[in-house]
């Protein structure tokens, strides 16, 4: 049975004459798990929303969207509200209450639910969450993770028929972003829900869906099941969709010699049954690290810090050294202190004990003139960065404040290298989310740093768009600029940092390559590195260390 039914539609926003939304038609079976994607910009958010009466953007909406045969227009607001659940891509947003269980019970106390069903509906699903012990709690003591499941177990309770989520996994931790994903897998299966999810990061959900659509510019460019997707983006390789080709179908394609579509591995377990085979043994390249030799750029000494007097503390003897020129990674945690240890590397808090010192000086002696302009900072929201009308307003405003003599030039340089002159006269919140942190990367990048901080640079980013920092980044930092990155993204630090380490509660619980870090653990890995794992064959942390180290050595073909 077909829940929505999407007929040539398309959306405008108001006083322009480009399409958001072109020409898309498009039918969600009931109880279907639906995966779409497609890089910044491309329509995939407002595509979702307009199926969310209620969220549907202002502006000009042709074509007609059904709901079990009926104009959603016309089905009553109590009804819509109820059967078609959204949650958002920041946990923040939805959050409106002071305590759980007041947020929990909002939706439900605003339709008149009696007391008794309330009771009842939260019963059930605290049961099946299993989050008991977080009923007490305040929503602004939970983690990443936890507000997430809190919104969803709220919007739950309203029973919907549909579920939509936007992004749902882009700010949680690998641990966090896996559990949540096995719960949405959990609730399709055990309750037979609908669930539309639009994601950027697609490796671990081709497994779970049960049709895929890719969008580009407002039109759907691919449609299919996982595997037939997979297919169709491989073959087609000078599209810029390929990097969604995930890594399992990447080994499979590269070094199967007969592939077959419906054999392409969409698990860890199915990948290694295929590594697995005998005639497929496969000899490695030895590997060599890079560790560094320059001196130290950024040292901190035995640091703590708390942000009250009597609140525990957030970085408990706290102690790093990065060189000048290299790319270092921290992971962990939602909570495990992460921004924080940035926020103090930097100087924009400052610690109640130890010392953070900046090409050996230290920060807290040093004027402002002597390290502003030495240092950036890519905030986790970039959004707060802008305080112009337009993307070119920003940078004209900073290139004049550092008395930059090549502002035209650089700024053009910038706009180029990440994509985005067609954006520069926009507003910068009228930009997706991966196109404003490309912009503000671009803005902060302008005065020619010594170093570079980011929290969560990927976050929001298309794999087309990742792919592409990854190179600048790599670029810029072979021209000597340091790069201090905290991300959850395991894949995108494997892939480009040179070093990396682990927070764990207020401290680096372990410090190293890449390899030294990643490989060997169950969570903070990738995806490929579990799957090559314990088998005949090397393991490898990424798809490019396989092609750059792996030699097939014979095949029964």
């Amino acid at each position: 049975m077909e829940l929505f039914n999407l007929n040539h539609v398309s959306f405008s926003f108001p006083n322009t004459d480009q399409h958001v939304l072109k020409d898309i038609s498009l039918s969600i079976n009931e109880g279907e798990f639906l995966v779409i994607g497609g890089a910044s910009g491309s329509g995939k958010t407002t595509l979702l929303k307009v199926l969310k009466r209620e969220l549907t953007p202002a502006g000009q909406l042709e074509g007609e969207i059904l709901y079990k045969g009926k104009l959603i227009n016309e089905w009553e607001e109590r009804q819509m509200v109820e059967q078609v659940g959204y949650v958002f891509q920041d946990p923040d947003n939805q959050i409106v209450m002071d305590e759980v269980m007041q947020e929990i019970v909002f939706g439900l106390e605003n339709l008149g639910y009696s007391t008794f069903e309330m009771r009842k509906r939260v019963a059930e699903m605290v049961h099946f969450f299993g989050v008991e012990d977080l009923l007490n709690a305040k929503p602004s003591e939970l983690s990443g993770g936890q507000k997430q499941l809190l919104n969803l177990l709220s919007v739950l309770l309203m029973k919907p028929r549909v579920l939509l989520l936007d992004e749902p996994t882009s700010q949680l931790d690998p641990v966090a972003a896996k559990e949540l994903v096995l719960m949405l897998e959990r609730l399709n299966k055990e309750t037979g829900m609908t669930i539309v999810l639009v994601e950027h990061r697609l490796e671990e959900l081709f497994a779970v869906a049960d049709r895929v659509v890719l969008v580009e510019s407002g039109q759907i460019r691919y449609e299919g099941d996982s595997r037939q997707v997979i297919g169709e983006l491989y073959m087609d390789q000078a599209t810029h969709f390929f990097p969604y080709v995930p890594t399992f179908a990447r080994l499979y394609m590269e070094f199967e010699e007969k592939p077959v579509i419906t054999a392409i591995p969409l698990t860890v377990k199915e990948c290694k049954q295929w590594i697995g085979r005998e005639e497929h043994e496969i000899a490695p390249v030895e590997a060599q690290s890079n560790r560094s030799k320059e001196p130290w750029i950024l040292e901190m000494d035995d640091v703590f810090f708390r942000y009250e007097k009597k609140a525990p503390f957030v970085l408990k003897s706290f102690t790093l050294r990065i060189p000048k020129g290299q790319f270092f990674a921290m992971v962990g945690g939602n909570g495990s202190g992460k921004t924080t240890a940035l926020r103090t590397s930097l100087g924009s808090i400052k610690p109640q004990r130890g010392k953070v010192r900046l090409n050996g000086q230290d920060m807290r002696k040093m004027k402002d003139s002597e390290w502003i302009g030495k240092i950036a900072y890519l905030p986790q929201n970039p959004r707060t960065y802008f305080v112009q009308q337009t993307i070119e307003e920003e940078m004209q405003t900073i290139g004049e404040r550092l008395k930059l003599s090549n502002l035209t030039e650089r700024m053009h340089h910038l706009l180029e290298a990440f994509g985005i002159s067609h954006l520069r006269t926009r507003h910068p919140y009228d930009c997706s989310g991966g196109e404003v942190q490309k912009a503000a990367l671009a803005c902060i990048l302008l005065g020619e740093p010594e170093m570079l901080f980011m929290d969560e640079p990927t976050k929001g980013m298309d794999p087309v768009s990742k792919q592409h920092l990854g190179e600048l980044l790599y670029s810029l930092q072979q021209d000597g600029l340091t790069l201090f990155m905290v991300t959850h993204d395991i894949g995108f630090a494997a892939s480009y940092a040179q070093r990396c380490a682990m927070m764990f509660d207020g401290e680096i619980a372990a410090d190293g390559t890449p390899d030294e870090l990643f490989k060997g653990n169950y969570f903070y890995t990738t995806a490929i590195n579990r799957a090559t794992r314990e088998t005949k064959q090397p393991e490898v942390l990424t798809y490019e260390e396989a092609v750059a180290t792996w030699v097939v050595r014979e095949s029964i073909y």
